[in-house]
């Protein structure tokens, strides 16, 4: 089978979705498949093409499983909406030309969202080669956006609603993360999901009754991801000690209410034994700065390369997942994957009845709080600070959970197995 891919990341880019890409890549590569990568340039960590990649908008490479198209991003400072619109559609625009001109006819392609516009390349080569086209949904937009504040004027919305919706329904498949993303995306498609994820068709909408939604989850690597002490490198690097560590580790930016957790750091600074972490990068990092100046119990460490994924994961007693009210309905942390394949309990504050929480319940790998409330997370950390205990059987329980959840080649073989139903259907 040959596969085309159309990404916004692919290795050597630290991005979380690029993470994923590469693993389904690499699994799809290890069962025998041919795959030519569509993708950017690596630029996530600084918001820039990263020294050495420069030069050129389009650079293709071989691989002992296809091939690499890495095409300019076109990077903008992420608070600045208009200009990163134009950034993505001139990497669309590029992505479309890559993908048209591709010699070797793919079986089937595979585009991935955000940034939504990636989607059009998928249409177009997908109509223009007859093949199948399967949309990959990591987080819906604009519903996030629209959330978040980040998109207000409603022409905009409009529009990007227009063609979330004009994408979904060319698609033969949409792929989502979670029961609550699929709910999200069968609506827009006119399906009516039930509670217990099954859906029905509405009479003259969707015919035949038969969902194009699949839910196919990120996997984790517990191979890759283990437990292990907390006595490591980076605890001495950035001066953490023997303190007890509640670390965010992630995207700073708007969906994730960083400045939660230094209000709660704020409350706790009385605690010489306590010490608040906050790893990586974003649009908000200055303004989470600034609110906690002059707390000594507040530690910055700039976004780490992916190969330091385990020690990160490692070096804190106690993980956060940070989401503002909503978003949880429209987004899947994958991280908490990988946080429990750490062996560590996780303090989440995000909505009520959402994958995450669902999660930590039925792992019993953790607690959480209403989004927002400064309140409930301070108390499930201090909770979480005082009984090590606790931690500790948390940790171990989520850590047996998360072995019997999708490996990166379940994850590969679920997308086989969705390609091939589609290649062989009229």
């Amino acid at each position: 089978m040959k596969v085309l891919v159309i990404a916004p990341h692919f290795a050597p880019d630290v991005a979380p979705t690029g993470e994923v890409i590469t693993s389904i890549v690499g699994g799809l590569a290890d069962r025998g498949h041919t795959i030519h990568v569509i993708t950017a340039l690596p630029w996530y960590r600084n918001h820039r093409v990263e020294p050495g990649w420069g030069g050129r908008l389009v650079r293709t490479e071989a691989t002992e499983w296809g091939a690499v198209s890495r095409l300019h991003p076109f990077p903008t400072d992420k608070s600045n909406i208009p200009a990163r619109a134009l950034a993505f559609g001139g990497f669309t625009a590029l992505a479309t030309l890559r993908s048209l001109f591709i010699r070797r006819r793919p079986d089937v392609v595979l585009a991935m969202s955000p940034p939504l516009p990636l989607g059009f390349p998928g249409v177009l080569v997908a109509r223009a080669r007859r093949i199948p086209f399967v949309f990959n949904i990591q987080d819906v937009f604009p519903d996030v956006a629209v959330e978040v504040g980040a998109i207000t004027n409603q022409r905009v919305i409009r529009a990007a609603s227009a063609a979330e919706r004009f994408l979904y329904r060319r698609a033969d498949a949409v792929t989502v993360l979670s029961e609550d993303l699929k709910r999200n995306v069968a609506a827009k498609l006119g399906e009516v999901p039930a509670f217990d994820g099954s859906t029905e068709a509405v009479p003259g909408r969707v015919a035949g009754g038969d969902s194009k939604v699949e839910v196919i989850p990120n996997f984790v690597d517990t191979e890759r991801v283990r437990p292990g002490s907390t006595d490591v490198a980076y605890r001495s690097e950035f001066g953490l000690g023997d303190r007890t560590v509640v670390t965010y580790a992630g995207n700073i930016g708007l969906s994730q209410p960083v400045e939660l957790l230094v209000e709660v750091a704020r409350r706790m600074a009385d605690r010489s034994d306590v010490v608040f972490v906050i790893n990586g990068g974003g649009t908000t990092l200055e303004s989470v700065r600034r609110a906690a100046a002059r707390l000594d119990n507040v530690v910055f460490v700039p976004m780490q390369p992916r190969e330091r994924l385990s020690e990160v994961l490692a070096a804190a007693d106690i993980h956060t997942i940070l989401l503002k009210h909503g978003l949880a309905r429209s987004s899947v942390p994958s991280k908490m994957y990988s946080i429990l394949a750490a062996g560590r309990p996780v303090v989440a504050s995000v909505d009520a009845d959402t994958e995450v929480t669902r999660v930590l319940a039925d792992a019993e790998a953790g607690l959480a709080a209403t989004p927002g409330s400064v309140d409930e997370l301070h108390d499930a950390i201090a909770a979480l600070v005082d009984d090590p205990d606790r931690r500790r059987s948390m940790g171990a329980s989520g850590r047996s959970w998360v072995e019997r959840w999708l490996s990166p080649a379940s994850v590969a073989e679920a997308y086989e197995d969705l390609f091939a139903r589609l290649i062989a259907r009229p």
